[in-house]
């Protein structure tokens, strides 16, 4: 091989080795949900943030639920997802009435009369259940929303333990609730649909 031959040789294994190990991290990706994003609160407190109250009774504070098992659920009028999984959550919610968990809805970037018409037509959830206003998006900024619905599972010393994104459904809230009231580590979905800790 001649000298000037080299540096293509050299080029050409470098290319190879380049798509190989492209093709990979790519086949590797393949069988996931893309709509999955990791969230950088798991295994940490629960954000510091409040909200209305939907019906007007004061404020939603998070960090004061502490030592009740938490759902908090982001959702709208808009999203079918939301009004899939509505049902679920609100059986959920009923359910584990007794077992001191909170479920949290926050209605976020919505117009007032279609949140309250599709709680009218879908049903509230019982005493347990509460419903706030993310008036300026700040609550879902801080939990890091990126799609509705997003449901955060919040544990009773008031640390983010789990996530679902996209719809749930309520075999996969029981189970998830059953892991946090026994303390037990979140288990995963293959789908991806439940992240952890």
């Amino acid at each position: 091989m001649t000298r000037r031959a080299r540096p293509a040789a050299w080029g050409a294994i470098a290319a190879a080795v380049a798509v190989v190990g492209l093709g990979i991290v790519f086949a590797g990706r393949f069988g996931t949900d893309p709509t999955i994003a990791s969230s950088p609160l798991i295994g940490k407190p629960v954000p510091a943030v409040s909200m209305p109250d939907f019906d007007g009774n004061g404020t939603i504070d998070l960090a004061a639920l502490e030592g009740d098992v938490v759902v908090v659920n982001f959702w709208a009028s808009w999203c079918l997802a939301c009004r899939e999984e509505h049902p679920a959550l609100v059986a959920a919610a009923e359910a584990y009435a007794d077992f001191g968990v909170t479920f949290v809805g926050v209605n976020y970037q919505d117009r007032r009369d279609a949140a309250e018409a599709f709680l009218a037509e879908l049903g509230r959830g019982g005493p347990n259940y509460r419903y706030g206003v993310d008036e300026d998006s700040t609550v879902a900024f801080a939990f890091g929303v990126l799609g509705l619905p997003e449901t955060f599972f919040v544990d009773r010393d008031g640390i983010v333990v789990g996530k679902i994104s996209g719809p749930t459904s309520y075999e996969l809230l029981a189970r998830t609730l059953d892991d946090v009231i026994l303390g037990k580590a979140v288990e995963s979905v293959r789908t991806g649909e439940v992240e952890n800790r």
